[in-house]
């Protein structure tokens, strides 16, 4: 059962204790100057555009995660990923997760659709983040320029209450 929080910013919350409910990956695969997005289809983040993921399963690596959800999702496999940054994902309702974001420079396979997302290459300058969460268009940016983050995120609902970004990987 998930408590209801009173979080009211990201100060109110013990960071160094904190356990999130679940883990889990989003991976961001370039070609050029053209980045893989996905439409959601179900589960959390429905109907938002984002990059393909999800949770981790068991004792699975992160990283061993995010390649995994990216063949299931879009049916490719990145080559030689890396970590890019972090976000810790809390919501007023109870809900929090610990996101490990990577970044993949090339790829395999061939693109295809799934039963959970619908992919899409588009070019970096026309990254429609009004289709996003929130908080992507203040984070994603960094991810293109390589640079390393972690970002600390308080939801209510799908609003930001507050949001903070710092440039190492915590």
């Amino acid at each position: 059962m998930i408590n209801v929080m009173s979080y009211s910013n990201l100060a109110s919350i013990d960071w160094s204790n904190w356990c999130p409910v679940e883990v889990g990956t989003l991976m961001y695969v370039f070609d050029v100057s053209k980045i893989l997005l996905i439409r959601k289809k179900r589960g959390l983040g429905a109907g938002k555009v984002n990059g393909p993921g999800g949770r981790i399963d068991g004792s699975e690596a992160p990283l061993d995660c995010a390649v995994r959800e990216t063949q299931e999702e879009v049916g490719i496999s990145p080559i030689d990923p890396f970590l890019v940054g972090r976000m810790c994902y809390q919501n007023t309702d109870g809900y929090s997760m610990d996101v490990f974001i990577y970044r993949a420079e090339s790829y395999s396979g061939n693109l295809r659709c799934s039963n959970e997302a619908e992919p899409y290459w588009i070019d970096i300058g026309e990254i429609p983040y009004e289709d996003m969460w929130p908080t992507d268009r203040y984070w994603l940016p960094l991810v293109l320029d390589r640079k390393s983050f972690t970002v600390y995120t308080l939801y209510s609902e799908n609003a930001v209450l507050d949001c903070k970004i710092k440039d190492e990987i915590l």
